[in-house]
């Protein structure tokens, strides 16, 4: 049994590479369905309830060091990608499509909530409040709003779960309606966005050794100066220090993405190390417990996004958006970065940087679209 801090840093170093590696080796069909991140939250998970560590004053002092330091370093680095002249130079159009996207969610959350509460605990919402972080931004957003709100260690295996699975489902829906575009565009009135002329983004430097250190050294500067920044900030019910050191790292990483300090390679890569290995620090604290929740929250998820798809219908007849923009617009706040530019490249090859663009500025306003939807349903539950 681990009882010392170095041997479960190795530990957690190496489940937070081995399903990522394994991915990129193999590229089995499982990962469709569970990606990495998932299966590393659970086996660090079965880990732990097998024993494999103690938690001990020094391992339980570095596991809350860890996430105290990177999650705001995460926050950081993954605004550095989020270039907002360029997610403004959209248009009215894509950006209306994006706000009735996120109001769409917004409205599903609160009205699942209502729906199912009463077989939830008395903090039954702190789930879905984390979910729809990740349901505007990403997993990333997701584990901040989780901080911010105090949600346990344990619960977050269930909204990795529901994530995963709904997620999962939905893009499947989604490549599936490509081919009703015509008549959904006539129902809606819209003209096809099929040409919409938008510039490539420019592509990245790949990564090198002096770069990543260079942004892992500013990452961390940048977590420990909004920590100190944090603490001297007023709180009240819903917002504590932690919150405030989470709002100003992302303010500080919006503010260095408009500067030649965005040019600098190695951003993105340090950015996705830091965030599985996050995953496994909070695992290493976990249980299997959260899992029996399961179901029911699957279910919420699923009525979430029925919701938010009969809500975005509803819109796009309202101000005539054509159906490739209100799927990109979905799956850029539900599936993120990394499955929206190819929906896109499916309905349109044109609409790949719309796709790219939209998913970055979900990343962008994750983590506050969560904490707002945490405080109208902590209100709704007391």
């Amino acid at each position: 049994m681990i009882q010392s801090v170095w041997p479960y840093l190795a530990v957690m170093l190496l489940a937070a590479g081995f399903w990522p590696a394994i991915e990129r080796r193999f590229a089995w069909r499982v990962f469709e369905v569970l990606p990495p991140i998932v299966l590393t939250y659970l086996t660090v998970t079965a880990l732990s309830v097998a024993g494999a560590w103690s938690a001990t004053p020094e391992i339980h002092g570095a596991q809350e060091m860890l996430v105290a330091r990177l999650v705001p370093a995460l926050l950081f680095l993954l605004m550095i990608n989020c270039d907002l002249r360029a997610i403004l130079a959209l248009g009215p159009r894509v950006l209306g499509v994006f706000a009735c996207t996120s109001i769409s969610l917004f409205i599903a959350f609160v009205v699942a909530y209502l729906l199912f509460r009463h077989w939830m605990p008395a903090n039954g919402w702190m789930p879905l409040a984390s979910l729809s972080g990740s349901w505007v931004g990403g997993t990333a957003n997701m584990i901040a709003v989780k901080q911010a709100i105090g949600m346990s260690d344990t619960a977050l295996a269930t909204t990795l779960l529901t994530d995963a699975l709904c997620y999962s489902m939905w893009v499947v829906v989604l490549f599936a309606v490509a081919r009703l575009a015509p008549a959904f565009n006539r129902w809606t009135r819209a003209t096809s966005s099929a040409d919409l002329a938008v510039a490539d983004t420019a592509p990245r430097a790949p990564a090198t050794g002096d770069s990543v250190l260079l942004w892992l050294g500013i990452a961390l500067a940048v977590a420990a100066l909004s920590t100190l920044l944090g603490a001297r900030l007023p709180v009240g019910s819903m917002v504590s220090a932690t919150t405030w050191t989470i709002l100003i790292a992302t303010a500080a990483g919006l503010v260095a993405a408009q500067t030649p300090l965005a040019r600098l390679p190695g951003a993105q890569a340090v950015s996705s190390a830091l965030l599985i290995s996050v995953v496994a620090v909070l695992a290493s604290q976990s249980s299997f417990a959260g899992i029996a929740a399961a179901p029911l929250y699957l279910l919420c998820g699923v009525t979430i996004i029925a919701l938010h798809a009969v809500l975005l219908c509803l819109f796009a007849r309202l101000f005539h958006f054509d159906l490739y923009l209100c799927g990109i617009s979905s799956l850029a706040h539900i599936g993120g970065v990394a499955a929206t530019p190819v929906l896109a490249a499916t309905y349109s090859r044109s609409l790949v940087p719309v796709g790219i663009l939209l998913a970055l500025l979900g990343y962008i306003l994750g983590t506050g679209f969560g904490l707002v939807v945490a405080s109208v349903l902590s209100s709704l539950a007391s």
